[in-house]
């Protein structure tokens, strides 16, 4: 292998420059200079007390023993050292909570206040509503009170009414005519009030007290042109006395093909009376006539008495 002048050039530079840094490094020394100098203090006089007080100095034959010395020699105090410095806190001011917590407080009683207000409009609206359904009680009441003074009213009159007429018939049958049979009685009848119950072309002592036509026995009908064929006995209840009117429709054969009880007339509102009428009356039949009107409007009166 063959070298070119540059390579050996270098390679010659580079070993005398090693050989020369490794000399330098061996021999190079590293001078220390004389004695180093000492620092000048001050003398202390001698002694075996931090205290004393005289201008003579005491032999050595005086001196208090080491130990005793020792005892009275006052403790060297620690030098005092400087506090660190404790790092400044902020300490919030009156104004500093004032300033933080105004924000806070403010959306919290506005919060507060909307929930409030929320929970006394519900608590109106529930107090409306029930102020309204307590009034509908109230007007509920209020009718049903007036519905029920009005029937009672009607129910009176015409009790007074019915009273009224028979006792004019009684006047003018007890004035003479061929009712008057001598008889001290005032009344008579089974129904209820003063006056003679019957009818002024009816027969005296018959004992039948039917108004109207009718087969008596506290049954009687009105009924246009027609004759009954039946009128079956209400079943009497035994609760409650009355008389009740049934208005019936009756066709050209004569079947009842409707009954509404407690018509005018009636004094009664008792509803085992007002049934057992229109159980009886819907039994009830009469005569067939072809000239009649197809359906036919009368009336059925049933008289229950207390035995």
């Amino acid at each position: 292998m063959t070298y070119t002048h540059s390579q050996r050039t270098g390679a010659i530079a580079t070993v005398l420059f090693h050989a020369i840094l490794l000399l330098l490094l061996l021999f190079m020394v590293i001078v220390i200079p004389g004695p180093l100098p000492v620092e000048d203090g001050f003398l202390v006089d001698f002694g075996n007390s931090a205290t004393g007080l005289g201008v003579e100095e005491p032999s050595a034959s005086n001196a208090p023993p080491l130990a005793e010395a020792t005892k009275k020699v006052a403790p060297i105090s620690k030098p005092v050292s400087r506090p660190l410095p404790v790092p400044k806190t902020h300490q919030k001011s009156d104004d500093d909570i004032f300033t933080q917590e105004y924000e806070k407080t403010v959306q919290i009683a506005t919060a507060k206040k909307k929930k409030l207000d929320a929970e006394k409009k519900i608590k109106l609206e529930e107090s409306r509503k029930i102020k309204e359904i307590e009034q509908k009680q109230l007007r509920d009441q209020a009718f049903e009170k007036q519905q029920q003074l009005a029937e009672e009213n009607r129910v009176r009159q015409e009790q007074e009414r019915k009273i009224g007429a028979i006792n004019s018939r009684a006047k003018n049958a007890f004035g003479g005519g061929k009712s008057d049979n001598g008889s001290k009685s005032a009344s008579q009848g089974n129904t209820y009030g003063g006056g003679n119950q019957g009818s002024p072309d009816g027969t005296p002592g018959a004992n039948q007290y039917g108004l109207g036509g009718g087969e008596g026995k506290g049954i009687s009908f009105n009924l246009s042109g027609r004759n009954a064929r039946s009128l079956p006995k209400p079943a009497f209840p035994g609760n409650e006395a009355g008389v009740v009117v049934v208005e019936v429709t009756v066709d050209k054969f004569g079947k009842v093909t409707k009954a509404v009880p407690g018509i005018k007339g009636s004094n009664t509102v008792d509803p085992d009376l007002l049934e057992a009428a229109r159980k009886a009356a819907v039994s009830a039949s009469f005569n067939t006539d072809q000239n009649a009107p197809a359906f036919q409007k009368g009336t059925i009166t049933y008289h229950f008495i207390l035995q």
